[in-house]
């Protein structure tokens, strides 16, 4: 029977680079839409046809493994074509070698434990920024290859993150090297170069080259082996230029880009240095001041609640109106009151706005916050009245409005609480106070999203079984 073999063409550049380095560990992206999911499914194919090869693929949660457009959906695309079965019920793939690839979660640092005494040859990380570093490292620990044959190999992806951030920092601070320290970009000429690296001491020890790390850090045990075995790593940035199927696929793409916050874009454009500061992610010259807001618009209330009185945190409520694509801050209240202050505040603001404008407000965590949203809302008897525990930080919470500020989509009606407003915004998230803030995302979020429904896509597999397999730029 002659043999059959399935080609798989590759993007010449950054993509085939990937795929060809001869590192332990790759990572690869820096920036969003240059082809990471696709190089990470196909550095599996690559080993697909040997029976000692297994395989797992982490992303933080399992949503995020499953949802449309994620590495488990899109390995139908490829998967079946060198005679893969899905077992979807465990996120496997099934090779006729004897081949496996898993698609896993680690959601809590503590999953890491869930692979003590796995042996892995092949690790891949997808958006490797969302883990924290202890799951990373813990893994390459479980990366070896029981019976020979393939050479342990770790696989990430990522996008920007920076140094300072509190889940993906350490991996700013590991591929610094590859990274331009002032405009934050990845430097072309040190892309693809590998690296040596041993930890002694809990630190990270690098070189250029495997022998001058041996030269300074050569102990042996009693049985001759090396205690600092070096590892060679190296970043490969990618772009959305290097992935010209994206681009003719969907051409507008980047445009969608371009119309996320600043902060936002150009971390998804490649720059590991940008971070929210004062005047990023909102910046008081993006709002107008109009007089009035169109009377037929769809208007919200949501509140940022404390309960202190005379100092401490305050508690804002601030009023929004949406009429087509324009969205207007018409009114804050805001106070340092005491809880049963705060409450009887909320009551006047209700009977002022009217049974038209619907009310949102937070529940902090815990019982105490839950009660408290119990109270506020026995108070607010009579008005359509909402309450709800938020998800993510801040920053993130603020991008929907803080990108359809910076295009013009956002006015302020004429106030007295207008300055305050603008100072606390502008200030964000660096400033004292965020309370007008957060009243303003959870206002335009409910106007904005209003709860679409999610969809959720499962692909099938065809089984076609070839003998070989060839990766082609």
């Amino acid at each position: 029977m002659p043999q059959t073999t399935t080609e798989f063409r590759v993007h010449p550049g950054p993509q085939q680079a990937a795929l060809a380095s001869d590192a332990d560990i790759v990572i690869f992206g820096g920036a969003v839409g240059g082809g990471k999911t696709w190089a990470l499914l196909l550095s599996m194919i690559q080993y697909a046809q040997f029976p000692e090869f297994a395989a797992e693929i982490f992303r933080r949660t399992h949503p995020q493994l499953t949802m449309t457009g994620g590495a488990w959906p899109e390995s139908f695309q490829l998967f079946p074509r060198i005679g893969g079965m899905a077992n979807l019920s465990d996120l496997r793939w099934t090779f006729p070698s004897g081949a496996t690839v898993k698609f896993s979660h680690m959601q809590h640092p503590t999953d890491r434990l869930n692979w003590d005494g796995a042996q892995i040859p092949m690790i891949g990380w997808d958006q490797l920024e969302s883990f924290e570093d202890t799951q990373f490292w813990y893994l390459l620990s479980r990366n070896r290859s029981p019976r020979g044959g393939v050479r342990p190999w770790v696989f990430a992806t990522c996008n920007p993150v920076p140094d300072t951030d509190a889940t993906g920092g350490w991996l700013h601070r590991l591929v610094q090297w590859w990274i331009d320290p002032v405009r934050g970009l990845a430097i072309p000429e040190r892309s693809g170069a590998i690296r040596w690296v041993v930890r002694r001491d809990d630190q990270l020890h690098w070189a250029d080259t495997r022998e001058a790390l041996l030269a300074r850090h050569s102990e042996r045990d009693p049985h001759g082996q090396l205690l600092y075995e070096p590892k060679s790593i190296t970043f490969i940035a990618s772009k959305l230029d290097d992935n010209p199927t994206l681009t003719q696929n969907d051409p507008g793409y980047l445009s969608r880009i371009m119309l996320m916050p600043f902060v936002e874009r150009e971390r998804l454009l490649g720059n590991w240095n940008v971070r929210p500061t004062a005047g990023s992610v909102f910046n008081r010259s993006w709002f107008n001041i109009v007089d009035a807001a169109p009377a037929d618009a769809r208007r919200v209330r949501s509140w940022d609640k404390a309960g202190t009185e005379g100092g401490g945190a305050y508690s804002a409520g601030v009023r929004m109106a949406r009429a087509g694509g324009t969205y207007y801050v018409e009114d804050v209240v805001r106070g340092q009151w005491s809880a049963h202050q705060r409450n009887l505040v909320m009551r006047q603001v209700a009977e002022a706005d009217g049974p038209e404008v619907t009310i949102w407000m937070e529940t902090e965590p815990g019982s105490g916050g839950k009660e408290s949203s119990q109270i506020s809302i026995r108070e607010l008897a009579g008005y359509s009245v909402h309450a709800e525990t938020v998800t993510g930080d801040k920053v993130t919470r603020a991008h929907g409005l803080s990108a359809q500020a910076e295009a013009g989509n956002v006015k302020l009606v004429r106030g007295e609480w207008n300055e305050a407003y603008l100072s606390e915004l502008h200030g964000f998230p660096e400033g004292k106070y965020k309370d007008q803030c957060d009243g303003s995302s959870g206002a335009f979020n409910k106007l904005a999203l209003g709860g679409a429904p999610t969809i959720s896509v499962l692909g099938q597999s065809a089984q076609t079984p070839p003998r070989r397999v060839m990766l082609r730029g």
